[in-house]
């Protein structure tokens, strides 16, 4: 898989995230998490807006093993959705669909 094949984070609503401002400015993201959670651990609660000049983010590796869309630790998504997480949950990756 090359990184124009990586899925893309289609959209991010998580406000609280410093790389999202207008959608998601990180190169790429991790989803990890444990417990039925899938998160996206690329979060970082900062008031500074930081990543690249350019929405371009994708999801460059995931954890979540039992997700469907897991493939030898990639994403097979054609796109990922991030949105608000509860808990000790800031941001979620709302794609993930359990096996």
């Amino acid at each position: 898989m090359t990184s124009t094949e990586m899925p893309a984070v289609a959209e991010c609503t998580v406000t609280g995230c410093s790389y999202n401002h207008d959608g998601c400015h990180a190169f790429a993201i991790t989803v990890m998490g444990e417990n039925g959670s899938a998160d996206c651990g690329t979060f970082v609660p900062l008031n500074t807006k930081g990543g690249l000049d350019r929405v371009v983010a994708q999801v460059g590796a995931c954890s979540r093993t039992d997700c469907t869309y897991n493939s030898s630790l990639e994403c097979t998504a054609s796109g990922v959705r991030v949105g608000p997480g509860t808990g000790g949950h800031a941001a979620n990756c709302l794609t993930y669909t359990p096996r």
